[in-house]
């Protein structure tokens, strides 16, 4: 098990911003933009995929693994959280391995 998943709550004064980003996403912090979970899927080896024809819905993308959609607005809706939150448990364990 690593530090992302054990403690949804970080409690050391030394805190990098990315250990900081995981820990709300892990925790399901109502907050989360766009971009913060963009980062975290492209982290993990997802490309995005820029929609057309004027659609908000990104989906991003990575061999072996089942696409994720997720729309651009300004508040996340959590299940879309819920989906990144699962993918790095998924690399977390992955990682153990």
């Amino acid at each position: 098990m690593t530090p992302y998943m054990t403690p949804y709550i970080i409690k050391e004064k030394n805190v990098t911003r990315w250990d900081k980003l995981l820990s709300r996403i892990l925790s399901m912090d109502k907050d989360v933009r766009f971009e913060e979970l963009r980062r975290v899927l492209e982290h993990y080896g997802y490309e995005m995929n820029v929609p057309s024809g004027g659609s908000s819905h990104y989906t991003f993308r990575k061999q072996g693994r089942s696409p994720i959609t997720i729309p651009r607005h300004k508040t996340i809706k959590k299940v879309y959280v819920e989906m990144v939150r699962q993918v790095i448990e998924e690399e977390n364990k992955d990682e153990d391995s």
